[in-house]
This record gives structure tokens, sequence and C-alpha cells, in this order.
């Protein structure tokens, strides 16, 4: 079993840190994805028989690390995905990308057109058939005038496909380590972590906030 790093847990939720280069649930590949990684952290830590259930509530893409929440019960399951439905879920990452912002914060909000095919999204106009509303709010935390780089914190309104990869990269700030929308960090790992979460407990109603940091090495230097 791979070495799981848990930031809370008790009899309802746990909360666990997902490596970057992990699915989320099972994919295409044979590689282990972290639905599994957490099942068997229970079994093995509870000594549980049969099958353990661990309710998926939201996922994050197979390059990006961060906080992830799962669900125990299915009565927890079914509050949380309500609260993702509703907003009442709330998601801050950290991103590394490249040049300087003109202004310290802002909103950006376009449509976004999902390309099945080849699994990519695209900014495209309002009109354009199954195109979906994606709003994030941006605030700069650093800029690297040597590197021309700059670590941005992203609030999240809409949980779109690719969504915060897509936006920055249309307004000339694509994501340093990006394999799909980048401009510069080409084989490189992905500057974009989910290091804030915040819900209501789905059992206790208390408001939650957990916080995990990227290692400050590599592109991640900039946080020092």
């Amino acid at each position: 079993m791979q070495n799981l790093k848990v930031l809370f847990e008790d009899n309802h939720i746990i909360v666990v840190e997902k490596q970057p280069n992990i699915p989320s649930q099972a994919d295409k590949s044979t590689n282990q994805d972290m639905l599994t990684i957490v099942k068997q952290y229970i079994k093995e830590k509870y000594n549980k028989t049969g099958n353990v259930y661990l309710g998926l509530i939201h996922r994050l893409d197979r390059p990006v690390g961060g906080i992830m929440i799962f669900a125990k019960t299915s009565k927890s399951a079914s509050r949380l995905s309500n609260q993702v439905r509703q907003k009442g879920f709330k998601k801050r990452y950290l991103a590394v990308v490249d040049g300087k912002f003109e202004k310290k914060e802002g909103t950006l909000e376009n449509y976004l057109y999902k390309d099945e095919k080849n699994n990519k999204s695209k900014v495209v106009k309002k009109e354009k058939k199954n195109a979906k509303l994606a709003k994030l709010d941006y605030k700069v935390l650093k800029y690297n005038k040597v590197k021309n780089l700059t670590l941005v914190e992203i609030n999240l309104y809409t949980g779109r496909h690719h969504q915060i990869r897509v936006q920055l990269s249309n307004y000339g700030h694509s994501i340093f380590g990006d394999q799909k929308y980048g401009t510069r960090g080409k084989g490189k790992q992905i500057a974009l972590w989910a290091y804030e979460l915040t819900i209501e407990h789905p059992i206790t109603k208390e408001k939650m906030t957990f916080r995990n940091f990227p290692e400050t090495k590599g592109t991640w230097c900039i946080l020092k």
C-alpha cells in the first residue's frame, strides 16, 4: 500500500493528501488510484473484512496534487455531494504561472467547451452548444521577476473540466509544467495544488477548513 498522509479522520469522513500523478479513481491505466488506496488504508487500520465503503465526493485531475475528502458512510456521502451541488463546498488552489499579472486580483469568467475526443477544454462563445460557464477568482501572492513566474491563489466558483488550467492559459498565464495547456516547463510536474478545502461536517454541521501545502522544492520554491 502506498504511503498515505491523513489530514483528518473520524467515523464519517477522511481527509487526505493526493500526490501528483495518482488518479482520483480507477481509470484506463493500471495505476493504483486514491479511492483504492484509502479503502486499503481503512481496511488495514481497522482490520475490516469484506468490502469497505468509501464515497468519492470530488476529483482532482491526475497530475494535480492536494487535498481530497472521502465519505466513510453513505449518509455522509449524500450530504457532502449535496454541498457540492449547492456550492457549499469551497476549494482553493495554489498555482505557479507564466508572466506578471496587470492586476493583483480579479475574476475570470468564460464559457468552456469540453472536447471529449481529445480530453481537452477550450474557451468558446456563450452561444456554442454545450458551452458551460466557468468562473474563478485569482489573487497574486508573489512575483519572481528573474524567472517571470507568479504564485497565485485560485478560488473556484464552478468546477469545469480543466477549468483553472484552461482559463489561466487563455489569459496568457499558463501553469508551469502543464503539458496540455502550458507554454513553459515541458516535462516538469504541473505547479497546481489544491491546498485548502472548507466544508460543513455532514453530521455535526461544524464548519471545517483543512489546509495542506506542497513541499517547497522545484517550482514550488517560489513559496519560500
